[in-house]
């Protein structure tokens, strides 16, 4: 056989190739365990000068691994990563992210953009971390069995809420203030599990610890989340509420998005839904974390991510997102205008319109306790 033929037409092969697999395919051919080249070398002993025939065949393998090295090298290697992935595996293009997930990112970009840092941490905590360093008294209820679930009583126990996070990194970060940090993650309630409620879900938490923080600060960029998620039309209402971590503490209540504010059982009646906890830092939990309350200042909020991401989706039971049916329809009817009125009148915070003023349907998933 003409050695010289075999590398020219080889050569002219290799530069028509474009692909990766079109290269693999040229390597089998001729390398191959019954490429050409074995099956020369196999009938080495019918040549007349095998010594010579033989060297001149190791020319010609060592020349053609040569031109596939070097046309290798010139195809990008995203192209070799999709072929070594699609050309052994069948891969529908189908499918999307949780919606948890999808809410979650969202909402990471947007605190990204403002300048926040995204953080993680253990889910199973102190005692300390969980409740006595985010002023929450020794009598309070949520430490009860039957509201929190303890690992190892009384010490360990499943996080209750993402404000655990909060007090590591107030603790961590004393020194190089001002914070600005969000932390998403799972937390656990000895809930019972219902359409409104489950034992795990997922809060999303955020704090920002500066000078001369306000309500103000507060208010507008939790109107902003609203406003991302839901759209600009979105109806919300801010309520004065009690929690141990901040005060004066604010709870965030969005028109139900079930009934539209009719009342349903999904909200309890009440056309509203509760969407998470916020606040003013509370001075203790600053000084507990070894930062001075008269020079610096704060907010904290917590939300459900899961009534957040129902109330995207059009989704009616919280259950729906622990089970394995992902396909989720969007809410084609949002709410209708904004509410977010900033006032103070007599104590309340955010006055509701008297069509508004009744109770929002308290649900576990509130972020603060």
């Amino acid at each position: 056989m003409d050695l010289d033929k075999v590398l020219k037409e080889t050569k002219n092969k290799i530069d028509l190739a474009k692909t990766s697999a079109e290269l693999e395919n040229i390597r089998i051919e001729l390398l191959g365990r019954l490429g050409l080249i074995n099956k020369l070398f196999s009938e080495i002993k019918n040549i007349e000068n095998p010594r010579e025939y033989g060297q001149l065949l190791n020319k010609l393998k060592n020349n053609i691994e040569t031109l596939l090295k070097n046309k290798s090298s010139t195809i990008p290697e995203t192209e070799n990563y999709k072929l070594k992935i699609e050309d052994y595996f069948s891969l529908p293009k189908v499918g999307h992210l949780h919606p948890l997930t999808q809410t979650e990112r969202q909402l990471n970009k947007v605190f990204q953009k403002l300048g926040f840092s995204i953080y993680a941490s253990p889910e199973i905590v102190t005692d300390e971390y969980n409740f006595t360093r985010l002023n929450v008294p020794a009598n309070h209820p949520a430490r009860d069995m039957q509201d929190t679930i303890y690992i190892k009583e009384p010490q360990f126990l499943l996080r209750t809420q993402t404000s655990t996070i909060e007090s590591y990194l107030l603790q961590a970060q004393n020194k190089n203030l001002p914070i600005r940090a969000a932390f998403p993650g799972s937390v656990y309630r000895n809930e019972k599990v219902n359409r409104s409620n489950h034992f795990i879900f997922q809060q999303y938490q955020a704090v920002v610890v500066d000078k001369n923080v306000t309500m103000k600060d507060l208010i507008g960029t939790m109107d902003l989340m609203f406003k991302t998620l839901y759209g600009p039309k979105v109806i919300v209402r801010y309520r004065c509420k009690y929690y141990p971590e901040v005060e004066p503490g604010v709870g965030p209540d969005m028109q139900c998005f079930s009934c539209h504010g009719k009342g349903c059982s999904l909200c309890k009646y009440a056309g509203w839904i509760e969407m998470g906890g916020s606040g003013i830092i509370h001075p203790n939990v600053l000084k507990a974390a070894g930062i001075d309350p008269k020079i610096w200042s704060g907010f904290a909020f917590g939300m459900g991510l899961d009534r957040w991401t129902m109330a995207k989706n059009n989704i009616k039971d919280i259950r729906t997102l622990r089970g394995g049916n992902l396909a989720y329809k969007p809410n084609s009817n949002p709410p209708s205008s904004l509410h977010s009125e900033t006032s103070l009148d007599k104590g309340r915070l955010n006055k509701s319109p008297p069509s508004s003023r009744g109770k929002s349907a308290d649900t576990a998933e509130g972020g603060l306790i």
